[in-house]
């Protein structure tokens, strides 16, 4: 016997007090309804309902039940809907990657989104490179992750990607400095700063690649991990680096300039794994990220041409903190 039906049909004919009106509110005939209420009342051995002439009523055993009845089947909804929330990535951890040089402003903001969007989820955001998540992905240790492009996806699932274009770190005694916008050709002689490339294979080998067909082959290649070496080894000499602009921005020894035609362009996006079951909330992972990443994008753009002082102008010194 199913229990939870039954006691749903004898809640209701204890609210209706009357067989035939109860059957017509569960949508069914009169005779099946008085026989399942029989057969409840044998499997816990008890009448439920006196019967008479006079009409229906609750017996003892009855109005002892009723509660209960009510109260087990609110909690079998309430089960029914923590399943539902859960199969939809409503609730549980999510473990999701994102690449060292995230800002803590990208981190905020996907966190909030991701609060908003489900606030019975848990993000468990780990700082992990590229290339170490793509393995991640494949083995079950992350159920999502946030990458830079280009990358191996044979055994991934991507998300919609964010690009943005990068300008040119240079120190700011530099001749090309006073440039508007530098060439890669210009750069030529110089030192390149370049995160190690184990971090990002792909998005490594494809930097180098543009450089060499914009006619510029670095004097030598070094490698930072955080911003703040980054533009430490800039500031010291002879070596340029890559860079969206906001930090950099922040640095008075150095100085940023977009870079002609636009040659080299970040490109961003959320991965899930594809051979295995993804957790339910990786792709909207994935596209919360994107919005994020875009709004950020916009935000960003927004300073670089808002009103202000001349770059050259000497400013404050900024703590520029490492990822």
């Amino acid at each position: 016997m199913n229990l939870l039906r039954h006691l749903r049909l004898f809640v209701t004919v204890a609210e209706e007090l009357h067989f035939s009106r109860a059957a017509d509110r569960l949508g069914m005939a009169q005779p099946p309804l008085s026989q399942a209420i029989r057969r409840l009342e044998r499997e816990l051995g008890a009448e439920l309902f006196d019967r008479s002439p006079r009409g229906v009523r609750l017996s003892a055993a009855g109005a002892a039940l009723l509660e209960e009845a009510r109260d087990l089947l609110a909690r079998e909804e309430r089960l029914r809907a923590l399943a539902r929330r859960a199969a939809d990535g409503g609730l549980g951890t999510l473990r999701a990657g994102v690449p060292p040089d995230t800002t803590a402003a990208v981190l905020s903001a996907l966190l909030a989104a991701c609060a908003e969007d489900a606030p019975g989820l848990t993000v468990d955001l780990q700082e992990v490179t590229t290339e170490e998540q793509v393995r991640l992905l494949v083995s079950g240790g992350l159920d999502a992750g946030l990458l830079h492009h280009p990358v191996d996806a044979t055994e991934l699932r991507l998300g919609p990607e964010v690009s943005r274009d990068l300008g040119v770190v240079l120190p700011r005694t530099s001749p090309l400095a006073r440039l508007a916008e530098p060439a890669l050709a210009d750069l030529s002689g110089h030192d390149l700063v370049l995160f190690p490339r184990a971090h990002a294979p792909g998005w490594y080998d494809r930097i180098l690649d543009v450089c060499r067909a914009g006619g510029f082959v670095p004097g030598r290649l070094r490698h930072a991990s955080n911003p703040e070496f980054l533009l430490a080894l800039v500031a010291s000499g002879h070596a340029v680096a890559f860079d969206q602009g906001p930090v950099a921005r922040r640095e008075p020894r150095v100085a940023w300039r977009p870079l002609a035609g636009r040659p080299l362009a970040r490109r961003v996006g959320g991965a899930w794994p594809a051979a295995r079951t993804p957790h339910p909330a990786a792709r909207r992972f994935a596209h919360l990220a994107a919005g994020v990443l875009s709004r950020d994008h916009t935000a960003s753009a927004h300073r670089a041409t808002a009103p202000g002082p001349p770059d050259d102008t000497p400013r404050p010194w900024s703590v520029v903190y490492g990822p």
